[in-house]
């Protein structure tokens, strides 16, 4: 999606692609009913825009948040803000399911199971044969697809990423950027852990989520994933992302496991 300021109260939400315009009624649905229930403002949706001549997509305009993105220099205490995410992540997960849209196209099937991307992950990991520790990030794709969720489906942000937490004062202010909604497997809202989080924070925020081993398994597995697909260049990128992506591989591969 790209996004763009409208005066100094709105912001217009533009689709990039087919696969993202799915994710405009969806929500203007269920981001008012989920609002009320959360501890943290979302994104207020304010009206749809139809497709026209050279924009051939529905499209979005919500009123605007104000705040600063995720980055460690603007967070007073790492440990805190984790905290505060784990606590937004499990009021999100208490919210009644009935009628959400299940994992799909319309969020990349965030939520459902890792198999989808089985291919595509060993795909990845052949290709940085010479670059990783294949044998490490096997085992961990591996171990994570021995584990399945088998309680009743959750409520899913599906894409928990320091761009889509906003900061005031040094403190968590908002969640942004609900397209990947859904309901399922809340594995794939941990990958915040090793993509923002380390040592004591990440701790923090495992200590607040009463998720099992196995659950953590599978939101380190989604977190290699996607780095994987920067990195051997499957996804579109850019050298600030891809950057970013060897690391996140490092700390998944290299760093302390908290899903034993």
């Amino acid at each position: 999606n790209r996004s763009f300021r409208l005066g100094e109260h709105m912001i217009v939400r533009l689709p990039s692609a087919a696969d993202y315009s799915l994710q405009v009624e969806k929500e203007h649905r269920w981001l008012p009913k989920l609002a009320p229930l959360l501890p943290l403002p979302i994104p207020t949706p304010l009206a749809i825009g139809a497709p026209a001549d050279g924009y051939p997509w529905k499209w979005s305009i919500y009123r605007w948040i104000e705040g600063d993105t995720a980055a460690p220099e603007r967070i007073a205490d790492l440990s805190n803000f984790a905290a505060s995410l784990a606590h937004f992540l499990i009021a999100l997960q208490r919210i009644d399911t009935t009628d959400g849209p299940r994992p799909g196209p319309h969020n990349f099937h965030r939520g459902g199971s890792l198999t989808t991307y089985d291919a595509e992950t060993r795909r990845a990991i052949a290709l940085l044969k010479d670059k990783i520790d294949t044998k490490a990030a096997t085992e961990v794709w591996e171990a994570a697809l021995k584990t399945t969720w088998n309680r009743p489906p959750v409520w899913i942000h599906g894409d928990v990423s320091a761009g889509n937490l906003l900061v005031r004062a040094g403190r968590l202010s908002a969640v942004i950027d609900f397209g990947m909604l859904g309901v399922g497997d809340p594995a794939c809202d941990l990958s915040i852990a090793w993509t923002l989080f380390s040592g004591e924070s990440r701790e923090a925020f495992r200590a607040m989520l009463p998720l099992d081993p196995g659950t953590w398994a599978r939101g380190r597995a989604w977190t290699l994933w996607k780095a994987l697909i920067v990195t051997a260049g499957l996804t579109e990128t850019n050298a600030v992302e891809a950057a970013r992506a060897w690391r996140v591989i490092d700390e998944v591969l290299e760093g302390p496991s908290i899903d034993a």
